[in-house]
């Protein structure tokens, strides 16, 4: 019988090569930039194979990393918020920040444009609603949040959505995506 430390070897190998770059997009759209994605998912993977079951197999697997990914987006947002609302009591005046030169270039993709002009909590509400393909419902779950509030986010987000972006033509030819397979 192998011992428990293959088999999370294994999943995790197989996880990384078949679904590495979906969980990097999915993480993506929730952060809007490619650094924090790439240690969003890193924190989630660490996270769910320090605590996994042996014999779990790569689509629960993968599972557990995009729930660890939303949670761990979510924490940072509410941290962010904390510090914000603090962050005035430390300040020494004369000492502002550099700001960063990344922000000014341009990303060449008008969806991602689009999703850094909504509020985090719009944001999250958007991607688990219309990219992960959740019911509103689950998206509440997920985000912790009244079944209300998230309908107010996703109203107003895909009101952005669509100033920015425009509506779909209604021409009958519509492409669908799939984010991941089916479960």
């Amino acid at each position: 019988m192998p011992a428990r430390e293959d088999v999370d070897d294994d999943t995790l190998e197989i996880l990384a090569r078949e679904r590495g770059r979906a969980l990097f997009g999915y993480a993506y759209l929730l952060t809007g930039d490619r650094g924090a994605a790439e240690d969003l998912v890193q924190d989630a993977l660490v996270r769910t194979f320090t605590r996994l079951r042996a014999g779990t197999d790569v689509v629960h697997a993968e599972a557990y990393v995009r729930a660890a990914i939303l949670r761990l987006h979510l924490d940072s947002l509410r941290r962010r918020g904390r510090w914000t609302a603090v962050r005035h009591l430390l300040h020494v005046p004369g000492d502002e920040a550099v700001r960063d030169p990344a922000a000014s270039v341009a990303t060449g993709s008008a969806v991602h444009d689009a999703l850094a002009t909504l509020a985090p909590q719009e944001r999250v509400a958007v991607v688990l609603r219309h990219v992960e393909d959740l019911t509103v419902p689950d998206v509440a779950a997920q985000m912790g949040l009244a079944v209300g509030t998230v309908k107010r986010y996703l109203s107003t987000g895909s009101a952005k959505l669509a100033q920015r972006l425009g509506t779909l033509p209604d021409d009958g030819e519509h492409v669908v995506v799939h984010a991941r397979e089916a479960r």
